[in-house]
This record gives C-alpha cells, sequence and structure tokens, in this order.
C-alpha cells in the first residue's frame, strides 16, 4: 500500500530507531551467513587410500606397492577404492625388498611377477585419508567413501532439501502470524540442531539434524530480509537490502573459512557454528515486529502503538491519527482477501511471470552452488580459494546495489548474467594448462552471478503485490533452493565429462538470460498493491523501462527503488 509511505513519513528515514533496527538485523543475519556453505567443510572428501593393516608385516615400499596407480586426467594418481589383493601381496615380499624382486624379474632369475599383475580387492580394512588440509570431516569419520560415496552429496541434497521445506512453509507461517516469531524460530532451529550436530552418532542422525539446519537457514534470512524492509523506509531502505545487509552476509560467510581452517575437527566446528545463533536469541526483546505487516492484517491500532513508540525514540511528534480510515479500508480489504500460495497461478499474467521467474530462480541456485561446489576441482589451497570465491562477492553486491539505482532491471541482469556465463563456458579452455587463469574466470563468472541473483531479489521484489508478496519471494527462494539440491549432484557429471559441470551452469545462465526479455520492467514503476496492477508480460524485444502502469496518481509514484518484502540467499 503506497499510503502507509505517506502515513509513517513522520518518523524519517534515519533516526535513532531506525538505527537500532538496522544494526540488529545486520546482526542477526550473521547465523544464517555462517552456515550457508557449511557443507563445503563439514563434508570435504580429502584424497584417501585402502588402509594397510599392521598385521601385513609389510615393508614400507610394499605397502606403497599394494595400491595400484590410475591414469585421473592425464595425471598417475592412486587408487582410492582398491588395493592389490594383500595375502599375494604377502607371498610375493617373502621374495625379499620391492627392489630386489624387481631386479631378479629383470635378470630373469624369477618369473615377471610384479604387483600391477595382480587381483585387485576392495578397502576390506579401511582407509587413510590426507591430514593436510582436514584432520576429522564427515566423510572421515563415517567413511562416506567408494561404495558409500553417494551419501555425500545426498547429505546435502537433504540440507537444500530442509531450506526448500522452510521456504515453502515460512511464507505462509510469516504472512499470518508475523515476520518475528519466524526470524527468531528460525535462529533458535540453527542453533540448537548445529549443537545437536555435533553428538551425532552415526551419518543417518547427523543427516536428519542437518535438514533441521536447512529448514531454519534459508527461511531466517527471508524473514530477516522482510522485515528490515518493510519496517525501513526510502534510501535507507535501499541501502539496507541492496548492500548492507548482503555485505554482513557475506562477512558471515568469510568467517567460515577462517573458522575451518583454524578448527580441522567437524565436531567443534559444528559446536562453534552454533555460537552466534545462541547469541542473537536474546535480541528478541529489541527487534520490533514489522508495521507495515500489522497494517496489512488490520492491526492498526498495533502498529500505531508500535509507531508512537519509534516517533518517541526519535525525538519526533507523531500525528494525532496515523492511518485514515482509507488506510483502514484497504488493510481491511487485504487481510479478508487471504491469498494463497494458488494465487501465484491465478491470473495469466502472474502465471506467466511466477513460472518464468521460478525457473530463473531454479538457475540461479544451481549456478551459485554449483560453482561452489565445483571449486574443489581447482588446484590450491582449498581454504584460500573458497575465502576468494567468498571475497568476490563484496565487489558483486556493490555492483548489483549501484545497478538496482540508475539502470533498468531487465538490463542489468541480463549483462551480469551473461559476464558470469561467459566466464564459465571459457573456464574448459583453461582448466588445467592455466590455473591461475582459470581460477580468475571462476571468479569473474561468481561475480557475474551473484550480482544478477542480488538484482534478482530486487526485481522479483518489485514486480509482485503487496498482497501477496512475501509468499511470492518464499515460493522463489524455494524454487532457488530445488536448484540447489540439485547442484550438489553435479560433481558426479564429471564422469561423463570433466567441463560437463561447467558448461552445464553456464548453459544455465544464459537460457536465464533469455527468460528474463520477456518480464515487465519495474524501474521507476509505483509498486502494484494488487494482482491486477502487476505489469504486463512482455513480448521479445530489446529490453528497455516500460510505460508507468495505468490508474495510477502522480503523488503515488515513486521515485527511488523500491523493495518491500524481499529476501536473499
Amino acid at each position: 500500500m503506497q499510503d502507509y509511505e505517506v502515513s509513517v513519513a513522520f518518523l524519517g528515514t534515519w533516526g535513532p530507531f531506525q538505527r537500532r533496527v538496522f544494526f540488529l538485523l545486520c546482526v542477526i543475519c550473521v547465523p544464517f551467513g555462517y552456515q550457508t556453505l557449511s557443507v563445503i567443510f563439514l563434508l570435504a572428501s580429502p584424497s584417501h587410500h585402502c588402509h594397510i593393516p599392521a598385521y601385513s608385516n609389510l615393508s614400507q615400499d610394499w605397502i606403497q606397492a599394494s595400491i595400484p596407480t590410475q591414469q585421473v586426467a592425464e595425471q598417475p594418481e592412486r587408487s582410492s577404492c582398491s588395493r592389490y589383493m594383500l595375502d599375494q601381496v604377502q607371498n610375493l615380499s617373502t621374495l625379499g625388498s620391492l627392489e630386489l624382486v624387481h631386479n631378479l624379474s629383470a635378470l630373469g632369475s624369477i618369473p615377471e611377477i610384479l604387483p600391477s599383475s595382480l587381483k585387485q580387492e576392495g578397502c576390506k580394512d579401511g582407509w587413510n585419508y590426507s591430514t593436510e588440509y582436514y584432520h576429522s570431516t564427515v566423510v572421515t569419520e563415517f567413511n562416506l567413501v567408494c561404495s558409500d560415496q553417494w551419501k555425500q552429496p545426498l547429505t546435502s541434497l537433504v540440507f537444500f532439501l530442509g531450506g526448500l521445506s522452510g521456504c515453502f512453509i515460512s511464507g505462509r507461517i510469516s504472512d499470518r502470524f508475523g515476520r518475528k516469531p519466524v526470524l527468531f524460530g528460525s535462529v533458535a532451529l540453527v542453533s540448537v540442531f548445529s549443537s545437536a550436530q555435533a553428538f551425532a552418532p552415526s551419518w543417518p542422525v547427523f543427516t536428519a539434524l542437518y535438514f533441521m539446519i536447512g529448514l531454519g537457514q534459508l527461511s531466517g534470512y527471508v524473514a530477516v530480509f522482510v522485515l528490515g524492509s518493510e519496517t525501513l523506509t526510502g534510501s535507507t531502505r535501499v541501502f539496507f537490502s541492496n548492500l548492507a545487509l548482503p555485505f554482513v552476509y557475506v562477512f558471515a560467510i568469510m568467517l567460515l573459512p577462517a573458522t575451518a581452517y583454524l578448527v580441522r575437527e567437524w565436531r567443534y566446528l559444528s559446536l562453534i557454528m552454533a555460537v552466534p545463533g545462541l547469541a542473537c536469541i536474546p535480541l528478541w526483546w529489541l527487534v520490533p515486529e514489522s508495521s507495515r505487516w500489522l497494517v496489512s492484517r488490520g492491526r492498526l491500532q498495533d502498529a500505531e502503538t508500535l509507531l508512537r513508540s519509534a516517533a518517541l525514540e526519535n525525538q519526533v511528534e507523531a500525528p494525532r491519527v496515523i492511518f485514515l480510515s482509507s488506510n483502514v479500508e484497504r488493510a481491511t480489504s487485504e487481510k479478508d482477501e487471504s491469498l494463497s500460495f494458488l494465487d501465484l497461478l491465478r491470473t495469466a499474467n502472474i502465471r506467466y511471470i511466477t513460472l518464468m521467474l521460478w525457473l530463473i530462480w531454479f538457475s540461479c541456485g544451481i549456478n551459485y552452488f554449483g560453482l561452489s561446489f565445483n571449486i574443489s576441482i581447482l588446484s590450491g589451497n582449498p581454504y584460500l580459494n573458497y575465502f576468494l570465491m567468498t571475497v568476490v562477492e563484496l565487489p558483486a553486491y556493490a555492483a548489483s546495489w549501484l545497478a538496482a539505482r540508475s539502470f533498468p532491471r531487465r538490463l542489468s541482469f541480463i549483462s551480469l548474467a551473461l559476464l558470469g556465463a561467459l566466464a564459465l563456458l571459457l573456464i574448459q579452455i583453461t582448466l588445467h594448462g592455466h590455473p591461475a587463469f582459470t581460477l580468475s574466470l571462476v571468479l569473474l563468472s561468481k561475480f557475474g552471478i551473484v550480482a544478477s541473483t542480488g538484482l534478482l531479489y530486487v526485481f522479483t521484489g518489485e514486480l509482485f503485490p503487496t498482497v501477496i508478496r512475501n509468499t511470492a519471494m518464499s515460493s522463489s527462494a524455494m524454487f532457488s533452493r530445488v536448484g540447489s539440491s540439485v547442484s550438489s549432484y553435479l560433481l558426479q557429471l564429471a564422469v561423463l565429462s570433466e567441463f560437463l559441470p561447467w558448461i552445464i551452469v553456464g548453459s544455465l545462465s544464459l537460457f536465464s538470460v533469455l527468460l528474463c526479455l520477456f518480464l515487465p520492467e519495474t524501474l521507476r514503476q509505483p509498486l502494484p498493491d494488487t494482482i491486477q496492477q502487476m505489469g504486463l508480460v512482455q513480448r521479445f524485444r530489446w529490453p528497455r523501462a516500460s510505460t508507468p502502469l495505468p490508474n495510477k496518481s502522480a503523488k503515488d509514484q515513486i521515485s527511488a527503488p523500491e523493495i518491500i518484502c524481499t529476501t536473499h540467499l
């Protein structure tokens, strides 16, 4: 409702009340950013090979020779899942040292029987894992390798399915019961189950707890983003939604590789990741509910009480009547309308827009997390690579914020997504020959993907009307989580071709560009309040600002970019 902006204008945009909400919400988003890509370090799979037990009485040379060598990317590597049959290696070792057996075989003194000609068997006695980067992970403790390797992507899938379920549930709960209960409920979920995860006795228990963490992680960020976007107004809201909160979120993600580098035991790492959430729970008594949500639910008295308290904090005088009767009638009608998830598909126009945005969000989810998972195949220190992949998000969000201020939404999204897609498609040329250049292309593609995704939040929030915006954003985030779930299996496609994961991610970026061409432009357009006021689907043409929506008075026109109920990965 555009009249809401006029009704609360007496508060200003940057008083003590706004500063308190601004900084508290930035702090509360830290637990959600901290958990975003925890799967990379908790489920890290270090190099490994079959364990040769001590009772075999083999020398170190024979132990090394007991592991077959195979070609991987034209480079020799020790087999991870097989060894030569141990009893045959023991019989061969009775002839003497490995060097002596080679010499005798070369001289013809004994038949040419070398370890490479022996039969192979699985790792019956377990595995030896490299401790160069990780001392203990879920993979090494529960042996999720070789025949149980399928459990690795399944664990990631369960985590992302938790986020998908959270998006599906939290949107309706948030619209019905408020932003604040969902926000702090999510904080509690992430903190409690991350603590419990550290004591998981088995892989099934760990996976079940990980689902609950995923349930709270994304739904909590949806709530914090929406609460801030609805409470703050004007340029403060734009700055919060497009720059401040994403920067804090990235900072929280950057804390993870630093923490994982110092704490290389996965159980201790899980306990530490629960600390920020536990510290945020007392903030319940300092963070207000969304007054805009209260008005949309017809709770005008509660909204006025909250706003008058904010006026006292800002030391400004509130008008005798904050919301006029027209506002009351509009709020009541919106409440009675009781729109649901299915209303996103009610009319042809909103159905086409919704379906296209769901596909774009699906592509963005695969691109973001697929790129993050594929970083494991890059050479170099994984902690440094992950840190660089995170740092590049800071200029990406800055570019997204600048684009949201002045440039058309469609043109900006298309340009940034194309940048990421082209960089991804070029990686297959440089993957093995130029590691430094490959890393630069990966960082450039991450820049384009993150910047375009950040702009997509603004774009989606401006396309949908107030009466169903939070549900629409939650459903979009849900499809993003579907893409994230699929992304955990992208690395498995490298068995067919090592370039296939990169090609798929780049192609999906191009697909999202194509779909964006059909969406209506929203730059400097008034936010729609009802489904009938939404922009119309465009015919295929080069993106440019569309004409203003009909039936809007001049006082309703909003010059600055507006984001009311948007969310963020």
